[in-house]
């Protein structure tokens, strides 16, 4: 069968590498920076509310994410939802978390082009992750060189998702150090390390997503292109 084709190996290794190496990042940051306390004494759910008024977002709410450096600012709803820990202790990470989620939410308000286009893609990327293997699948077992192809135009979605991932999560972090700086929540030049590392390491992560998209892709391709050759 083809996903016991070598080209696994030599596509997805680097694959899981890469991703270990950006969960290892972010985890190993969050350890040290979500145990630095922040000068001013705020939590993720005190701090979001000072930003949100900053930043003039009073219709945004904040509630509650259940699982672990699960924050994110939902569009839809504009809700904001921030984890457990970074909504209850005052960390130097839970300052850069709360501030990069509502720099989302600025984005959401300012009607910011990228982070539309990501919306709009939503839908598709996740029916895009599913159909397209199937048809790849389906294709390869059955000969049909077109199906598996269509299969992996449809796959390919996914990668373009994460492509245009990138712009948004910058530019809220650009945001964010921006928001925690003119709010004054920022006291030592530690603090500002801090919030760095933390949405540095977290931006390594959406890289890591499309690098490894792009070889899911690549993979795919390879082995279509064998049963092409095969076909003819």
């Amino acid at each position: 069968m083809f996903y016991l084709d070598p080209s696994y190996i030599i596509f997805m290794l680097p694959a899981f590498l890469i991703m270990a190496a950006a969960n290892w990042w972010v985890n190993s940051t969050y350890s040290r920076w979500g145990k630095t306390r922040n000068s001013v004494g705020m939590n993720g759910q005190d701090a979001a509310q000072r930003l949100l008024a900053h930043a003039m977002l009073p219709g945004v709410e904040v509630g509650a994410a259940q699982e672990r450096l699960g924050d994110h600012y939902d569009p839809r709803t504009r809700r904001l939802h921030l984890s457990p820990e970074v909504a209850t202790v005052p960390s130097v990470a839970s300052l850069a978390i709360t501030a990069h989620e509502i720099g989302h939410a600025m984005q959401d308000r300012d009607g910011y082009a990228p982070l539309r286009l990501r919306t709009a893609l939503v839908p598709a990327a996740n029916v895009g992750s599913k159909l397209g293997w199937i048809l790849i699948l389906i294709g390869f077992i059955l000969g049909y060189f077109e199906l598996a192809l269509a299969g992996l135009v449809v796959f390919a979605i996914g990668a373009v998702f994460a492509l245009a991932t990138l712009p948004v999560e910058f530019n809220a972090s650009a945001r964010a150090r921006q928001l925690l700086t003119d709010s004054g929540l920022l006291y030592t030049e530690e603090e500002r390390r801090g919030v760095s590392s933390m949405l540095n390491a977290a931006a390594f992560t959406y890289v890591a997503a499309l690098i490894v998209a792009v070889l899911n892709v690549l993979r795919f391709a390879f082995v279509i292109a064998g049963l092409g050759r095969r076909r003819d």
